[in-house]
């Protein structure tokens, strides 16, 4: 995992419980995947308008609830819309509780 600087990045670095993770982003699809090594664990599915995401779902295989994984996604879903400058409206509920319980990201939304 790639160290940042700014204290937003190692702020979630404390958010995520497992190494090894990796981000795949498909804009055609809007989607982001998150992989655990070669597993692939699940996805958030998103759409565009402007400079303003709507986060829409998301989703983690069975096998992987509960174990942090969901907030390791949103975590890195976030930090990459921060760098993208896009503001979000979280639609997802998971997103929203999320949300409620780092604030710090508070400032993204639309």
């Amino acid at each position: 995992m790639s160290h940042h600087n700014s204290q937003q990045a190692q702020g979630s670095e404390a958010k995520i419980a497992h190494q090894g993770l990796r981000l795949d982003h498909d804009e055609d699809r809007g989607r982001y995947g998150l992989w655990h090594g070669a597993t692939y664990v699940g996805f958030l599915g998103y759409s565009v308008e402007g400079e303003v995401a709507t986060l829409q779902h998301t989703i983690i295989n069975e096998e992987y609830g509960r174990h942090g994984y969901a907030r390791a996604l949103v975590t890195l879903v976030l930090e990459d819309m921060r760098a993208r400058n896009l503001k979000i409206i979280p639609e997802c509920s998971y997103v929203q509780d999320y949300l409620r319980r780092y604030p710090e990201y508070n400032d993204l939304l639309a």
